[in-house]
């Protein structure tokens, strides 16, 4: 896709330092960079080309963290593997590698291989050999070797639900508590960032920036119709309100809730829902509810009423706001 066509996000990780680590046989001109640089334009990329030798790429990554001293580190696949062993700083580990050298063989990447992206050094091909494999397999045996309570609220683990190389969702979860399943395969594009990374950055600016956004509460009978098909202009509502508020979704029954909002909003009902009968408890800004709440505690936006026909209208009615 078109830069043009991408949307921007330029109040997110203003005046920030991002490094992005990217994966096996790639380098720091990948699509992926192009894209973050893309929709995050007043944040500084920066994404070195990593040496073919495991050890070597990850001195040099500690050394440009002592010197850059990023704000934050996104790495994907191999990647997400070095970005794991980078303590000390807020990470997202996308499907990340930590059996590579399995992955590898298993894949057929070994023997003679051609790099995917340019990089600076000029050179186009590489040799996978039996002993580059094994600095592999030494390599990730440092994976999860300096956590503690910090690093574990520091630490984002995103995984594509249909990935068909690295499948480390498991072994992640034994020694983080933040991982999330998305919807996308192995490699980024546009959809991806913007559904599934980009609500995680947001979070990490927010905490960063100790900033506290307007709570909107999203009765989830609103985001269906009555087949529990998806509303119209629901996701666009939903995509556009989570840019500037602190967006719940509310619901009773937990089995049918939880799994219809995974399948339909994906990344941004993790750890954004709830699951109650008294939505007049709720505190926060705003309500959409279709339910008519009696002394609800936040300002209450009834869908399917006549000011609020349907997310159109109630889109209309935050842009006037402003995100206040």
């Amino acid at each position: 896709m078109e830069n043009q066509y991408v949307k921007q996000f330029p109040e997110l990780m203003q005046g920030k330092t991002i490094m992005y680590v990217h994966g096996f046989g790639s380098s720091g001109q990948s699509g992926t960079v192009h894209l973050l640089r893309t929709v995050l334009p007043n944040a500084r990329v920066i994404a070195p080309d990593l040496p073919i030798h495991p050890n070597e790429a990850l001195s040099l990554l500690k050394k440009t963290c002592t010197n850059e001293k990023p704000s934050l580190i996104i790495g994907t696949s191999m990647g997400g593997m070095y970005t794991e062993m980078l303590y000390g700083f807020d990470r997202i580990c996308i499907n990340p590698a930590f059996s590579i050298a399995d992955t590898m063989q298993r894949h057929g990447l070994t023997g003679k291989q051609q790099f995917f992206s340019p990089r600076q050094d000029g050179v186009q091909e590489f040799y996978v050999d039996k002993s580059l494999v094994k600095e592999y397999r030494q390599i990730c045996e440092s994976n999860f070797q300096g956590i503690n309570d910090e690093e574990q609220q520091r630490v984002f683990g995103l995984f594509g639900d249909q990935d068909p190389l690295v499948h480390t969702y498991n072994s992640f979860c034994e020694h983080y508590p933040q991982a999330i399943s998305f919807h996308g395969k192995h490699r980024m594009d546009d959809h991806s960032i913007r559904h599934a990374v980009l609500p995680v950055i947001r979070w990490i600016d927010d905490r960063q920036e100790q900033r506290q956004r307007p709570i909107i509460y999203i009765g989830v009978e609103t985001l269906w119709d009555s087949y529990r098909n998806p509303a119209s202009s629901m996701m666009k509502a939903v995509c556009n309100l989570i840019e500037n508020y602190q967006v719940y979704f509310v619901g009773e029954e937990e089995a049918v809730v939880a799994s219809w909002l995974a399948e339909h909003i994906n990344v941004p009902t993790w750890h954004h829902t709830v699951y109650t009968w008294r939505r007049d408890l709720l505190y926060g800004d705003y309500l959409i509810s279709k339910r008519k709440e009696c002394d609800t505690m936040a300002t209450l936006l009834e869908y399917g009423s006549d000011t609020f026909k349907n997310w159109e209208d109630i889109l209309e009615y935050f842009d006037r706001l402003g995100g206040q």
